[in-house]
């Protein structure tokens, strides 16, 4: 179900629109610890070249069901093959997993930004910060509020009165700080108590650098299941998002030069993001700084700003800024999604659906802040790790549910479909497809094997041949 006017009004505005749906949390927040933990240089070769094979494949998939189908992830399976609709429900449930969780990691940075714009920061640099502000009570449920609100108000808008225009005015800026930024954590230097010197260069001889010693067969397997459950969640693929905004996009739009600018652009973004966090995080923390996790922005990035003195502030203050904005337009493109399924399934108009969807988003993100103190449960997950209810939230959604879908959607479209039928939408306008080749031999025979893969290692059944 379509609204009038909810088609982009051009190539960039579904270009920036889209990517502004890809620079977010993932690229910004997920990334830097990702490859941090991975080994800095072996996780981004591996992405790169993920990005160059299966981010095409399953972008432009992606994108072409929507633009040729004209509906949403819930309906565009089932117009492909009325037998694989299940499909479409499949994809319908990541957004709606992700979604309870994605407002509280909002709510998380605008603590942060507000706690530099009104203090010099230095409380948030203390160990149990961060810690003792995720298990109150209040605190993270009325940010988590703030920032649902103004998603919830920008999605209520509409595609172009609201998505469009927004990641207009603020793509540009966010690019240019995360430039910014990333420039002046190359210049940093620290001198330890016994002398010895760390440097921003050095940090980013880490972070390219790809080292294989001590390198096994299980290991790379889970690198090669962290960087693509990394590049689902940065391309915004296999969760229904870009079959979305697919539908949204002109049939004038040059496809293939679209998805190739997406590419681009988030594997830029990626780069710079891990550019500006691990070199500085290198310079005041060492490679024990590294463990961090996904605490690297909430715990050791606030001492790093704590230890740039004078500058610190500032500097802290336009980088919660951006994560601000960047989680924003991720959020954003997620509720997007839902409620754009809703209106196709319950054919009402955009703001009862935003609103039911709003509803949904705030109960569920409450439960996951209470996941903190009064719901705190640790659980083994099948992957190795252990964790309580945001994680399970994002272990099944990005982890388990995400190759599942890649693996039925290759299937469908290599097998069942046939390459050519999105071969054919990318050539609409007659425009050549230099990669044409490739994606038929990739949706065929290479992301059916590999996700299957990744899918027997996310569920631990790897563990009993390695």
């Amino acid at each position: 179900m379509k609204e009038k006017g909810s088609s982009f009004s051009g190539s960039i505005g579904f270009v920036l629109a889209a990517a502004g749906s890809a620079v977010g949390v993932g690229n910004i927040w997920r990334f830097p610890y990702l490859c941090a933990k991975d080994g800095g240089g072996l996780f981004l070769l591996v992405y790169l070249v993920l990005v160059l094979t299966f981010g095409f494949v399953l972008l432009t998939t992606d994108v072409a069901i929507g633009r040729k189908t004209k509906k949403n992830a819930l309906r565009a399976f089932e117009a492909l093959n009325p037998k694989w609709k299940f499909l479409g429900k499949l994809t319908f449930l990541v957004p709606t997993l992700i979604m309870t969780y994605y407002s509280v990691i909002g709510g998380w940075i605008t603590k942060y930004f507000v706690t530099y714009i009104i203090s010099d920061g230095k409380d948030a640099a203390t160990d149990g910060y961060f810690t003792s502000f995720i298990t109150s009570d209040i605190a993270p449920i009325v940010f988590m509020l703030v920032f649902l609100a103004l998603t919830a108000w920008i999605v209520y808008r509409g595609v172009e009165k609201g998505i469009e225009q927004f990641s207009k005015i603020i793509m540009p800026g966010l690019i240019l700080l995360i430039l910014i930024i990333a420039i002046f954590s190359l210049t940093l230097t620290h001198t330890d108590t016994d002398g010895s010197v760390r440097t921003g260069l050095q940090g980013l001889a880490f972070y390219i650098t790809p080292d294989f010693n001590g390198l096994t067969v299980k290991r790379f397997l889970e690198i090669l299941l962290d960087a693509m459950s990394q590049l689902f969640f940065s391309l915004s693929v296999s969760m229904g998002i870009m079959i979305t905004y697919g539908s949204y996009v002109k049939n004038e739009v040059n496809l293939n030069k679209a998805t190739n600018q997406i590419e681009i652009f988030d594997t830029g973004v990626a780069f710079l993001a891990g550019m500006m966090i691990i070199p500085a995080v290198f310079v005041f923390l060492g490679t024990d700084g590294m463990a961090s996790g996904p605490s690297l922005i909430f715990i050791s990035l606030p001492k790093v700003f704590n230890a740039m003195g004078v500058l610190g502030r500032p500097v802290a203050v336009a980088f919660f800024l951006m994560m601000g904005f960047a989680a924003l337009t991720s959020c954003v493109s997620v509720m997007e999604t839902l409620v754009a399924n809703c209106m196709e399934l319950y054919h009402k108009p955009r703001k009862r659906m935003c609103g039911a969807v709003g509803i949904y988003s705030l109960i569920t993100a409450i439960l996951i802040c209470l996941g903190y103190n009064k719901l705190y449960f640790e659980l083994s997950l099948p992957n190795g790790s252990v964790g309580q209810l945001l994680d399970v939230m994002d272990y099944i959604s990005n982890s388990f549910l995400m190759p599942f879908i890649s693996l039925l959607t290759s299937i469908l479209i290599g097998w069942v479909i046939g390459p050519d039928w999105i071969v054919c939408e990318v050539e609409r306008n007659n425009e050549h497809f230099k990669r044409a080749g490739l994606y038929r031999f990739m949706i065929r025979y290479v992301v059916p094997v590999v996700m299957l893969i990744l899918f027997l290692v996310s569920t631990g059944f790897t563990d009993l041949i390695f």
